[in-house]
């Protein structure tokens, strides 16, 4: 059975960054996948590190420490989702400072050693990788100036999971400028990446009931 963990990042409970989680977390249950919901602005979580937590981020025996709860989420799952907006092309500031105090050395990877010149995977159990989210600008300026955000999650937390993990992306662009076409649009495009990404389709709601 799946095992989804979804961060979600948005400030306000209307939003369509709120929509599409909303039809992630409906998808997911369609496909019978357990999931688990990370809401970082519900939670009231702070996304910074404080000097403590840095002095202490290299030692395993204490950089968890406030933190357990989602990091035994993140060594719990193994379909790992992100869903936010992209704000000045790159991560809002509260995901950013979740990505520092969770992914620590010891849970997320491995600090180099006598044998290993750099960092090693420490979450080879997730081996499907998801990225949902929407931007302001048209896909052409984020292209330009380089999409640093899907960078961060694309290529960099996805190097910790598995080797082969299936990775999937998605990004309504232009939103400031949306219409409730392609808002809709979106979604289908959602649903079609997370089939993508479990690998089949989910069956129909019907189906879905009759079985439960």
């Amino acid at each position: 059975m799946v095992k989804a963990l979804v961060v979600y990042c948005h400030p306000r409970p209307d939003s369509f960054t709120a929509a599409v989680r909303d039809q992630i977390l409906a998808h997911l249950a369609a496909h019978g996948a357990q999931t688990r919901l990370i809401d970082l602005y519900a939670q009231g979580f702070s996304p910074v590190l404080s000097a403590e937590e840095h002095r202490d981020y290299a030692d395993a025996a204490l950089n968890q420490r406030g933190m357990e709860e989602a990091i035994a989420d993140l060594q719990w799952c193994d379909t790992l989702i992100f869903v936010y907006p992209t704000w000045w092309y790159g991560l809002p500031a509260m995901l950013k400072g979740w990505l520092d105090r969770a992914l620590v050395p010891g849970v997320a990877f491995l600090m180099p050693d006598a044998a290993h010149k750099d960092i090693r995977p420490g979450l080879p159990q997730i081996t499907r990788f998801g990225v949902f989210t929407t931007c302001g600008a048209s896909w052409w300026l984020t292209w330009l100036i380089g999409a640093p955000g899907r960078r961060t999650l694309i290529r960099g937390v996805r190097f910790l999971c598995a080797r082969r993990c299936k990775t999937v992306f998605a990004a309504h662009y232009a939103m400031d400028s949306s219409t409730p076409q392609s808002r809709a649009a979106h979604l289908s495009k959602v649903t079609t990446k997370l089939d993508r990404l479990l690998g089949r389709k989910a069956p129909p709601p019907e189906q879905s009931r009759a079985r439960s």
